[in-house]
């Protein structure tokens, strides 16, 4: 299952911005459990479950490319990774770090294979 992380303004281009990163990473719609974001933030029109996480939760999970510029403005340095790797579990795989469509940041992570 992928999982969509997603930063963005209020009034960006959330969906177009999706569904480039899927097209560029060559994942079918089918295969998205869920888009994932900052609890500041909804996106209602998405045409998947929407997960939020506070930036505290999203602070303390790593990731590759931490932004000094996202934390000062929101909490935590990273919104798209982070709440990628968050929805996705606890063992998942950043399969698209963090790119910008259109002033949206997206990040795509897989969650890890249930045993059998």
């Amino acid at each position: 299952m992928i999982f969509i992380g997603v930063g963005a303004r209020r009034g960006a281009a959330v969906v177009a911005a999706i569904e480039a990163a899927l097209a560029q990473a060559g994942v079918d719609r089918a295969e998205v459990g869920a888009v994932a974001t900052l609890d500041r933030r909804s996106f209602p029109d998405v045409g998947w479950p929407v997960v939020t996480f506070r930036a505290e939760q999203l602070a303390a999970r790593p990731v590759p490319t931490p932004s000094a510029r996202v934390a000062a403005a929101v909490g935590t340095p990273s919104v798209a990774e982070a709440a990628a790797l968050l929805a996705a579990g606890p063992s998942a795989e950043l399969i698209m770090p963090k790119r910008i469509f259109g002033g949206v940041t997206v990040a795509l992570a897989r969650s890890a294979p249930g045993p059998g």
